[in-house]
């Protein structure tokens, strides 16, 4: 893990409820963030242990990591005292995968005061698109003491 990616830990943004923090979706799936910046988030899962009845990558595993991905970058655009939330996913499978890792990048395609929206592209080890994904967070003031 890169050090830019270290900076994102759970305890990084405030309003993170602690009891949370050991129960995140990202750690179950074995997502590893890798790089980390406002203009671009890059993560990667293993396909083992992500899949679906038929033995390929579960379409949920891609949607995990592209709101996650997604939602780091909306976080570090969102700036100081703010939150953003998931508010819209959408994703489109375009690949099958059955083994290796998938690598996701998330980068921005609109940053706005009030909303904040990345493209997410995942690939397999070949470099191949597997799946397309658009998120768009909601931005907003975090409440007083979070």
């Amino acid at each position: 893990m890169t050090e830019q990616a270290a900076e994102i830990s759970p305890g990084t943004f405030a309003g993170i409820d602690p009891a949370a923090a050991g129960q995140q979706l990202n750690d179950r799936i074995g997502l590893e963030v890798t790089e980390a910046s406002p203009e671009r988030v890059v993560g990667t899962i293993p396909v083992e242990g992500n899949l679906q009845p038929y033995g390929l990558l579960h379409g949920g595993a891609n949607a995990t990591v592209a709101e996650a991905l997604g939602s780091i970058l909306a976080a570090l655009n969102a700036g100081p005292g703010r939150a953003a939330m998931g508010l819209e996913l959408s994703c489109t499978h375009h690949r099958a995968v059955r083994a290796g890792t998938v690598t996701g990048v998330a980068t921005p395609v609109h940053v706005g005061r009030g909303t904040i929206t990345a493209e997410i592209v995942l690939t397999d080890d070949e470099g191949r698109r597997t799946c397309t994904a658009r998120l768009t967070c909601v931005v907003r003031d975090r409440p007083p003491g979070a």
